[in-house]
C-alpha cells in the first residue's frame, strides 16, 4: 500500500511508499512547507504571497502560486486531470488547504501525542507523560522545514513551529524530574537549548536534568556555558531560576534517580480510573439553515486565533453570538459547530443554559459543570464539592486540548465564567439574549446578530416549503417574509403551518397575516415547538421592573423609531432615566441603536409591546400618568399630568 508521510520536523519531504517525492522548485518546497505547517486550515492568498516573497512581491505572485499549487495537487493525486481541485489540497475562501490524517504528518502525529503528554501531566502520571513526550519529541529530526529557502524558514509561521518543539521539551523536563527518568529526555533537551541558547527557564531544567542522570560536571559546564552567553549578548547575570538550579547542583540537591532515599522519591498520584473520553455532544444541526456566510466567516476567523493559540501559547479565544429573541443565535452557534468540529480534535461540548428558556430553570454553574465533567468521563463520586473546586477540575482537564465548548442561552457572565476554557486551543462559543458588556470587557469576541438579508430568508423558506413552491408564489412569498419581519422563529412557525397544508395557496397565508397584522395571534406554534409570543416573554421578564414597564410603552408609540427626548416624554420621564433604560433595553435586544441616540423596535416585539399595553390595567388622567412614572423611576415632584400618550 502507498502510504503518503510529509515530515516538516526537519528535512523537508514527502514520501508515497518507499519512494520520495520530488517537491520542485524551492519556492514551491516553501509553499508545500507553509500548507504542511497549516494542515487542516486554510492559508490565505497573501500570507502565501507575504512567505514566498519577503519584501515586495511581483505583480504575477498570485498566478505563480496558482501554477505551484498546480503542480502539486498532481504530485499528491497521481492522475489528478488538469485544472481539478482534488481533494487533498482545495481552494479555500481566497486561499487553499491541505486536507490529510494525522498519521499521514509528522507535525500532527507530535501534536497528538504533546496532548497526550499535557493531559497525563495534568492528571497526576508524569511517568505516562513522560513516555508519550519522548515519542512526540522523537519525531524531531533537525531544523524546521530544512530544504525550504532559508527566508522562509525564518518567517513566523516556522519559528512558531520551533517554540512549539522547544515548550514541548520544556514540559517533558518537568515531567522527566518528577518521576526520576531524566534521561529519557535528556537528547532532545540539549537540542532545544542549543536552538535557543537565552532561554534561561529552558536551560535551567537541561541543568537540573544533566544533574538527575548523573551528569553533575556536564550540568555545571551548561550553567556555565549559559552564564556567558547572557553576559556577552545581554550584559546580565542568570536570573533567579537559572541561578537557583546551579545552586541546588553545588549542594548536591539534585541526584541520579538510583540513589535517591525513599523520602525524596516522589510518588505518583494514582491514575484516574476513567480514561479521557472525546465528547461529541453538538445538538443535530437545522436541516433548513440558509445563509449567514459573513457571520459564519466572522466566527471561522476567531476560530483560526483559537487553534493558532494551541501553537503559540496565546489566550483561548470566546465568541458571544447576542441579538433579539428568535433571530436564529442558537441555529448559527450550532451549524458553525458541525462545520468546524475537525479543528477541535479533542472534542466538543454543548451546555444548553435555559438563560430564557420557557418555564424552566436556568442551569446554574454547579449543574452545568457536573455535567461538562460527566461527559469528559470523570464519575459523580470523584467531582469536588463546590463551584470553584469543579471549575478548577474542568480546566485541568480541558488544559492541552484543542476543544469546543458551546454554551447555549446564556442569561449573564456569572453563569458563564466557570465554564470558560482557560487552555490555549479552546474555543468557547456562547450565545445569550444580552449583550454582556462585562464578557466582553473579559476579552470575548462580540458578533451581534441582525436580520438575515431578505435573500436569505426566501432561500430559509424554499428549504422549508420546497423551491419549486416559493418559485410558483413569488410575490406571495415575498409579503410572508415582510409581514415576518424577517425574524427566523416567525418564518419557522408560518412555514410550519404552510407545511401543514401544502393544497393552500401561499397568497392565503399572505392575506391571513395581513389581516392579523398588529398581532402575534398569527405566529403561534405548535405545542413542543418555539412560539414567538413566548420567546419576547421571556425576555421580558428578566427585564428590571422600570425597564419592563418602559418596553410596554413602547407599544402606544405610533412609529418604530424614538429617541430619549421621545421616550421620557411618553412615560413622563427625566431624559437622563429614559436614557438608562432605552440602554438595558438595547443591551436586552429589545430595541435596537441603530444610530447615536436612534433606537428602533422590531415589528412584531412592537407587536408584542402593544398587546402588554392592552392587558394592563389602564391608567388614564394625570394620576394615571404620574403614577407610571413613579413606577419608571421619575424624579420626585416633576410634573407628569400634562404628557398624553400617542394612540397606536
Amino acid at each position: 500500500m502507498n502510504v503518503l508521510r510529509c515530515d516538516v520536523l526537519g528535512p523537508l519531504r514527502v514520501t508515497r511508499g518507499e519512494t520520495e517525492l520530488d517537491l520542485g522548485f524551492p519556492q514551491q518546497r516553501a509553499l508545500f512547507a507553509l500548507l504542511l505547517v497549516h494542515t487542516g486550515r486554510p492559508v490565505r492568498m497573501a500570507e502565501i504571497v507575504d512567505v514566498l516573497w519577503p519584501g515586495q512581491p511581483p505583480a504575477s505572485a498570485p498566478n505563480v502560486v496558482r501554477r505551484y499549487v498546480g503542480a502539486l495537487r498532481r504530485l499528491l493525486e497521481p492522475g489528478l486531470p488538469p485544472r481539478a481541485p482534488g481533494r487533498r489540497l482545495p481552494g479555500r475562501t481566497g486561499g487553499y488547504l491541505l486536507h490529510a490524517d494525522t498519521d499521514e504528518v509528522d507535525l500532527l502525529r507530535f501534536r497528538d501525542l504533546a496532548q497526550r503528554g499535557m493531559r497525563a501531566a495534568a492528571t497526576g502520571r508524569p511517568e505516562t507523560a513522560v513516555r508519550h513526550f519522548a515519542a512526540a519529541l522523537g519525531l524531531w529530526r533537525g531544523p524546521v522545514a530544512a530544504g525550504a529557502p532559508a527566508a522562509t524558514r525564518e518567517h513566523p509561521h516556522f519559528t512558531a513551529v520551533e517554540r512549539e518543539l522547544v515548550r514541548t521539551a520544556q514540559m517533558a523536563a518537568d515531567a522527566a524530574l518528577l518521576c526520576g527518568r531524566p534521561e529519557a529526555v535528556l537528547p532532545t533537551l540539549r537540542r532545544a537549548a542549543a536552538l535557543e541558547p537565552l532561554d534561561e527557564p529552558l536551560h535551567a531544567r537541561l541543568v537540573l536534568s544533566l544533574a538527575a542522570a548523573g551528569l553533575q560536571a556536564e550540568a555545571l559546564a551548561a550553567y556555565d556555558g549559559v552564564r556567558r552567553d547572557l553576559a556577552a549578548q545581554l550584559g546580565v547575570p542568570p536570573g533567579p531560576e537559572l541561578a537557583a538550579a546551579h545552586a541546588r547542583v553545588l549542594r548536591q540537591e539534585v541526584r541520579p534517580a538510583a540513589h535517591r532515599s525513599a523520602p525524596e522519591s516522589v510518588p505518583e498520584r494514582p491514575r484516574p480510573p476513567h480514561p479521557f473520553v472525546r465528547p461529541a455532544q453538538l445538538p443535530p444541526d437545522l436541516a433548513v439553515f440558509a445563509g449567514r456566510a459573513a457571520e459564519l466567516e466572522t466566527i471561522d476567523a476567531l476560530a483560526g486565533t483559537a487553534v493558532d493559540a494551541a501553537t503559540t501559547g496565546g489566550a483561548p479565544a470566546a465568541v458571544l453570538i447576542s441579538g433579539m429573541p428568535g433571530i436564529g443565535k442558537s441555529a448559527l452557534a450550532v451549524h458553525w459547530a458541525h462545520r468546524a468540529a475537525y479543528r477541535f480534535p479533542d472534542g466538543q461540548l454543548h451546555v444548553a443554559l435555559r438563560g430564557f428558556a420557557p418555564g424552566r430553570t436556568a442551569q446554574g454553574p454547579a449543574g452545568a459543570l457536573h455535567q461538562v465533567l460527566a461527559a469528559l468521563g470523570v464519575p459523580e463520586q470523584r467531582m469536588p464539592e463546590g463551584v470553584d473546586a469543579l471549575a478548577g477540575l474542568y480546566r485541568s482537564l480541558l488544559a492541552g486540548r484543542r476543544m469546543l465548548v458551546l454554551l447555549d442561552d446564556a442569561s449573564g457572565a456569572a453563569q458563564l465564567r466557570p465554564l470558560l476554557p482557560a487552555s490555549p486551543g479552546c474555543l468557547a462559543v456562547v450565545t445569550s439574549r444580552n449583550a454582556l458588556p462585562s464578557l466582553i470587557a473579559s476579552g470575548a469576541r462580540p458578533l451581534r446578530l441582525g436580520l438575515p438579508s431578505a435573500a436569505d430568508a426566501r432561500a430559509a423558506l424554499a428549504l422549508r416549503l420546497g423551491a419549486g413552491r416559493v418559485a410558483a408564489e413569488p410575490e406571495a412569498a415575498g409579503e410572508i417574509i415582510a409581514r415576518c419581519g424577517r425574524l427566523p422563529l416567525a418564518l419557522a412557525a408560518v412555514a410550519a403551518r404552510a407545511a401543514g397544508r401544502r393544497d393552500f395557496p401561499l397568497a392565503a397565508l399572505a392575506a391571513e397575516l395581513a389581516d392579523a397584522q398588529g398581532s402575534l395571534d398569527a405566529f403561534i406554534a405548535a405545542p413542543g415547538t418555539p412560539d414567538v409570543r413566548t420567546a419576547f416573554a421571556a425576555s421580558h421578564r428578566s427585564l428590571t421592573p422600570p425597564a419592563a414597564r418602559l418596553f410596554q410603552l413602547l407599544g402606544r408609540h405610533p412609529g418604530p423609531a424614538l429617541t430619549p427626548a421621545a421616550a421620557a416624554a411618553l412615560a413622563g420621564l427625566p431624559a437622563r432615566t429614559a436614557r438608562i433604560l432605552l440602554g438595558e433595553l438595547s443591551e436586552s435586544h429589545l430595541v435596537t441603536e441603530a444610530a447615536p441616540g436612534r433606537y428602533v423596535l422590531h415589528e412584531l416585539l412592537h407587536a408584542f409591546a402593544a398587546e402588554l399595553a392592552d392587558e394592563a390595567e389602564p391608567l388614564a388622567g394625570p394620576a394615571g400618568d404620574a403614577g407610571l412614572a413613579a413606577g419608571l423611576g421619575a424624579v420626585p415632584g416633576r410634573a407628569s399630568d400634562s404628557r398624553m400618550w400617542p394612540s397606536r
